[in-house]
């Protein structure tokens, strides 16, 4: 069977000629996808819009609703750093529902991944860091929920730490969350996940995969999880503006097939998505991201 995608033509809002937010990555990503032959034209589960309610379960009803009806707080939005527009806040919709859809579709199949996806940085009360809803603890709430899971794991490899995710699942015993970051980047004031990593910059390709298989399995034999949410971002990559940890194509590569595969070993659905990666050129960035969905189709 096929790897289960999950692409919607909202991921790419409109956004004022020179942002510095790469939003044209995730065109290039579904176009790359498809030129690959990972997915057939027409061939991307697309998700609906997600209603308030299923936003409301990680984040305050006010926010949501501004979110909906653009009007947010002039001071929000520049934490945010996006134009709340109402194109922006209808792709943060649309990317939440996306991750759910792909979590969805995990259970299903065993793995499946978004094109989109992995907005950490959206904590409670507000979004932040280029994160307007937080897809990931949205999905987990919601997927605890109505029944159809019990316990979640967080694998967030970003290179920012996951201090919105951390935020809104802290003290629940359902899930765990592990944020493996870079020390000396944003957010400045992080927050407590179940585990923090945070590594020195230039920690390299081989230091990093020796820290995953040091850590890993621990974690996966005691909490034994009935999903894992993967967040797979490439900003960890040695060329990336906002990135410190000096990681290689190759090192992004065998990093995503080492968690997935030791997920996927264990019989464990894992839900993939994209995460940060932020470069100019969109080309080689959109390629970068695709690395995980190309190893994930090996696990399909």
């Amino acid at each position: 069977m096929p790897l289960a995608i999950v692409h919607h033509p909202a991921f790419c809002a409109d956004m004022p000629e020179g942002h510095r937010f790469p939003m044209n990555k995730f065109r290039r990503v579904a176009e790359l996808l498809e030129a690959d032959g990972l997915v057939a034209p027409g061939g991307f589960h697309v998700p609906r819009p997600a209603p308030a309610a299923w936003a409301a379960l990680a984040h305050d009803r006010a926010y949501v609703d501004q979110v909906f009806s653009a009007d947010v707080p002039r001071v929000v939005a520049r934490e945010i750093g996006l134009p709340m527009t109402e194109a922006v806040g209808f792709r943060a919709r649309c990317a939440t529902a996306g991750t759910v859809l792909t979590a969805t579709l995990a259970m299903e199949r065993g793995i499946a991944c978004n094109t989109a996806g992995g907005s950490h940085h959206a904590r409670r009360a507000h979004g932040a860091g280029f994160c307007v809803f937080n897809d990931v603890a949205v999905a987990i709430r919601l997927g605890l929920s109505v029944g159809a899971i019990r316990r979640a794991l967080v694998i967030d490899l970003d290179v920012h730490q996951g201090d919105g995710t951390a935020e809104i699942l802290a003290g629940d015993p359902a899930v765990f969350t592990l944020s493996v970051h870079a020390r000396r980047n944003y957010p400045v004031r992080k927050r407590a996940s179940t585990l923090d990593i945070a590594l020195e910059d230039a920690t390299g390709d081989a230091a990093y995969l020796a820290m995953l298989a040091e850590t890993l399995p621990g974690i996966l034999s005691r909490f034994r999880p009935d999903i894992v949410f993967y967040n797979a971002g490439v900003d960890p990559h040695e060329e990336d503006r906002l990135g410190r940890l000096s990681l290689s194509d190759a090192g992004l590569e065998a990093r995503d097939r080492y968690v997935i595969g030791a997920v996927r070993r264990l019989g464990i659905p894992l839900a993939g998505v994209i995460g940060g990666g932020y470069l100019d050129n969109i080309d080689r960035l959109a390629r970068r991201h695709t690395i995980l969905h190309r190893v994930a189709a090996e696990f399909a």
